[in-house]
């Protein structure tokens, strides 16, 4: 778990080889943030789950965020707001969006009371889960598979409170984020 924000911001901005996708930035009708909100901003750690000690750093500011791995000197990844890295606010949810081909790919946030973060997606995970999830998606949404090279794309268009109820209904899960500053 050394590396988790670093592969976990990663994959959130070059995706893994099978995701969900969306044909727009999620949720759909809803205007990009211009900037990082304030109350998203601040020094974010991971705790390992053998060790318990306090990981990888995650720092998010106005602008977008940059990471680390604990026992990096030098900042390792970073997003800046843009085109292609669209960050929007529906229902006390913050959706990350990122644009690979055509697709676009999407993280959640859900900001805790106490200032921390859960960072979810949809994992499609191994072969049997895969089957599993989009099995379901496929009994309320039309279900489009575009494959890239090695990468496949499952492609749904839900509405605004559609996406909301896939997170209630746990569709995204994901780690949390411990705000250190």
């Amino acid at each position: 778990m050394k590396n988790i924000i670093v592969v976990l911001f990663w994959s959130a901005l070059l995706y893994s080889c099978k995701e969900v996708s969306f044909p727009q930035a999620q949720p759909a009708g809803i205007s990009a943030l211009k900037e990082v909100p304030a109350e998203l901003r601040g020094v974010y750690q991971v705790r390992d789950r053998k060790t318990g000690e306090l990981g990888d750093t995650l720092i998010i500011e106005a602008w977008g965020y940059r990471a680390k791995d604990k026992d990096q000197k030098d900042w390792l990844t970073n997003g800046s707001l843009s085109d292609t890295l669209v960050l929007k606010t529906y229902q006390n949810y913050y959706f990350v969006n990122f644009k690979t081909n055509n697709q676009w790919v999407l993280r959640v946030i859900q900001r805790e009371a106490n200032g921390n973060l859960l960072f979810m997606s949809i994992d499609i995970g191994e072969e049997k889960k895969e089957k599993e999830i989009i099995r379901k998606l496929s009994k309320r949404f039309s279900v489009k598979e575009q494959k890239y090279k090695s990468d496949t794309f499952y492609q749904i268009n839900p509405t605004q409170e559609e996406l909301v109820a896939l997170i209630k209904e746990g569709y995204f899960t994901g780690i949390r984020l411990l705000k250190v500053k």
